[in-house]
């Protein structure tokens, strides 16, 4: 693996696609910088060596051009402070303004350039884009594992003009092993956890885990679906019904591949979507009219987590309930305190796949009682069903 430890960048400008795309809040105020945090380790060791530092990102979806709600001038005093020093800003990622910043640039010095995205040829992976961004540095490193799953110039295009002076960052080489670790290294048992709304969205990882695991536990929104499939009611709860009968698949193949497939036996439910709403506990697949689902039950946490705990490799992506919810929280942390005892107790390796996972364990406050929690929501999920990246194949070509 093409990392920076194989570089010296004394006197080099290192252009670094990073991944600052972070929450801010009205008043642009950052509600979550684990992302800038993990990119610090690559930025410093860059620094140390005497080079200097030229990061680009997006931030956002902004539609057809600048924004000032996008800009990544938002960022520029947290990571400042982040670094403990002045980074300089281009108002513009391409053009005279940024040319000269970068031209300018001293050993030990810092540069951010404007949101990526707000040229449209960036997600279009356009090639001479990507040549523009090229002439600002030496050398490419690519530490934005959160966008590694996308061809866009700044990811995968820009590395063509780098033959021989790309290299992986820390995060993105860090991301890679403990996937692999998961993918192809998983110490049995092997236990997956997928939860969220949608089985579209989990299909293609679901089938390929189907492969490695020894057991899947199906909680969330998605398990509403096969409950549905399975001939349940489940009142208004969320239902894919074109995907019924690709669930009922899914319990057949788990079941012809000796994989326990393990799906929810009581929900809690509510009368409306509402923390504050009625609750109550019903069997699966008995959930009346007009009620919803909105967390897994007592007697599905005691039977997820003993599966959880008896575990030495887990894999979970994807919450069991509206954990934003504080009265519908409690399936979610249930797990989550199951994965962190299997990890602490049982010295299990624990991989928490990013999103809304990574987004509950920061929540609850466990992100260093884990093994590894990914930055990347969507490459991950990408990765684990076998797909390459084009960000890590353009390092690794």
């Amino acid at each position: 693996m093409n990392t920076i430890d194989q570089f010296n960048f004394k006197d080099k400008k290192a252009l670094v696609r990073v991944d600052f795309n972070v929450p801010l809040d009205s008043e642009f105020n950052i509600t979550d910088d684990k992302r800038m945090r993990a990119a610090l380790p690559t930025i410093t060791k860059i620094l140390n060596d005497g080079g200097s530092v030229i990061l680009m990102s997006h931030l956002g979806r902004p539609k057809g051009g600048p924004e000032d709600k996008y800009s990544l001038k938002h960022i520029l005093g947290d990571l400042s402070r982040m670094l403990d020093l002045e980074v300089k800003f281009a108002d513009d990622c391409i053009g005279e303004q940024a040319v000269q910043e970068a031209r300018n640039l001293e050993p030990g010095q810092v540069l951010l350039l404007e949101n990526l995205r707000f040229y449209k040829e960036e997600e279009k992976g356009d090639k001479e884009f990507a040549g523009k961004l090229a002439k600002l540095g030496d050398v490419y490193v690519n530490d934005a594992f959160g966008t590694a799953h996308r061809a866009h110039a700044s990811t995968a295009i820009v590395a063509e003009f780098f033959p021989h002076a790309k290299y992986f960052g820390y995060l993105m080489a860090e991301e890679l092993k403990n996937a692999e670790k998961v993918n192809h290294g998983a110490e049995k048992p092997f236990t997956a956890i997928m939860g969220g709304a949608k089985v579209s969205d989990k299909i293609l990882l679901i089938e390929s885990l189907l492969d490695k695991v020894d057991n899947l536990i199906i909680g969330g929104g998605m398990a509403y679906t096969f409950a549905k499939a399975a001939g349940g009611e489940i009142g208004t709860s969320l239902l894919e019904a074109d995907r019924m009968e690709l669930c009922l698949e899914l319990v057949k193949k788990a079941k012809d591949k000796g994989v326990n497939l393990i799906l929810p036996l009581d929900t809690v439910i509510a009368d409306k979507f509402d923390n504050n709403a009625q609750k109550d506990t019903v069997d699966t697949g008995k959930i009346p009219a007009d009620w919803m689902g909105l967390d897994i039950g007592p007697k599905t946490v005691a039977l997820f987590t003993e599966t959880i705990k008896g575990s030495k490799t887990l894999l979970w992506n994807g919450p069991m309930g509206v954990f934003e919810m504080a009265n519908f929280e409690q399936g979610t942390r249930a797990i989550a305190d199951a994965v962190v005892a299997a990890t602490q107790d049982n010295g299990a390796f624990s991989l928490i796949g990013g999103g809304d996972s990574a987004a509950a364990i920061a929540k609850f406050g466990l992100e260093e009682k884990v093994s590894y929690v990914s930055t990347g929501g969507g490459a991950l999920l990408e990765y684990m069903e076998g797909k390459e990246l084009p960000g890590v194949k353009a390092i690794n070509d």
